[in-house]
């Protein structure tokens, strides 16, 4: 059964847009484990338009009584200053996209040339030895050879950029969009690798895909997930979601 993180990036880009903190962080963290989430995800990019340096560590002082049962996952690039965040709270995951500084949204996957195979491999040495999990994301029409290659270099699994899927949902013919998804799933699990999906995941689209891949993880949900909170509250929506993800009917 997959589990849902919530991604709690658009709540503290709403609290960026003032100086008095409001929405508090931790309240919403809070609230999306009392709706059945079974972690969070924070993305903190280098401009920290939302999350922020500050907000990694306090999130991770928060989970830390509740962990390894509460799971946190790190998204990001990872040079640097990405792995200094990441020895400081020592999430259970680390899910590593292949972003440029100044990228508007996460909507590409790591293609795995033999530069990036160059600079990803001291990365994984380096996460081996925290003992974090690594998850790759991945196009969700993402080629042999690139999974090959992620399996060889000792990945945990794969993120499904599921941005595509969505957008074809939203014009009303998903069927080829899903059946990628669903091919580049098979074929991660083939090669021995979990299977993540996460990128415009709403309460609409997510009985497809999780009834297609009924071996997913895990679903990071958050820009969809805070938009149906606007409507429906925090704590109903987030309760909403855990069960789409998880398959349940009642959903």
């Amino acid at each position: 059964m997959a589990k849902l993180s919530v991604n709690l990036n658009k709540v503290a880009l709403l609290r960026n847009s003032r100086y008095t903190g409001v929405p508090d962080l931790l309240t919403f963290a809070a609230l999306a484990l009392e709706g059945g989430a079974h972690g969070l995800t924070v993305h903190p990019r280098p401009d920290e338009r939302h999350i922020r340096r500050t907000d990694v560590d306090a999130i991770a002082a928060f989970l830390r009584p509740l962990r390894p049962a509460m799971e946190y996952n790190v998204e990001g690039y990872p040079d640097a200053r990405y792995l200094e965040i990441v020895d400081r709270v020592r999430p259970e995951q680390c899910t590593l996209v292949p972003d440029a500084r100044d990228a508007f949204t996460s909507d590409k996957g790591w293609d795995l040339t033999p530069a990036q195979m160059q600079m990803l491999a001291p990365v994984m040495e380096h996460l081996k030895k925290i003992k974090t999990r690594a998850i790759f994301f991945v196009d969700p029409d993402a080629k042999p050879d690139v999974l090959d290659r992620i399996a060889h270099i000792g990945v945990q699994g794969v993120e499904i950029y599921t941005g595509a899927y969505a957008e074809a949902f939203r014009k009303g013919d998903h069927r080829a969009a899903l059946a990628d998804c669903i091919r580049t799933a098979k074929a991660a699990r083939a090669r021995g690798l979990i299977v993540n999906a996460g990128h415009d995941l709403n309460l609409q689209n997510l009985p497809p895909l999780v009834a297609g891949i009924p071996f997913l993880a895990e679903a990071s949900i958050g820009h969809e997930l805070t938009v149906d909170a606007l409507r429906i509250g925090f704590a109903e929506t987030v309760k909403a979601y855990a069960r789409a993800v998880a398959h349940d009917t009642l959903a």
